[in-house]
């Protein structure tokens, strides 16, 4: 025969209430489209090879290498994280060269970490 575990009185089961504001269904829209940017092992890639340039910015020509795709992929998966807004574009002459977004990784990381206690 099943029991039932006694109850404090002034209290409910055993769930506590949120602590913050969930995502709104329009937030978890804009975030999955963002976690499906980044879910790809070459966009972590390009995303840290970017970071890890001096001022945090890099020419394509200098990302195609390392990565070992071809230009025409490192360019797809580069417009991707910049549609995403994880990194920006600026044309130069026949170069284009691209920079973290200020903020754009730590907002993700805020996203998906608790609240301080």
């Amino acid at each position: 025969m099943p029991t039932s575990l006694p109850l404090t009185p002034g209290t409910d089961a055993c769930c506590a209430p949120p602590v913050r504001a969930p995502l709104s269904a329009a937030d978890a829209a804009t975030l999955a489209g963002t976690l499906k940017a980044v879910a790809d092992p070459a966009r972590l890639r390009l995303l840290s090879l970017v970071a890890a340039h001096d001022g945090g910015e890099a020419c394509v020509c200098d990302l195609v290498e390392p990565l070992g795709l071809s230009q025409p992929t490192v360019s797809h998966h580069l417009r991707v994280l910049v549609d995403a807004g994880l990194l920006t574009r600026e044309k130069r002459g026949v170069w284009a060269y691209y920079a973290l977004v200020p903020g754009a990784l730590d907002s993700l990381a805020a996203v998906l970490t608790t609240a301080a206690s």
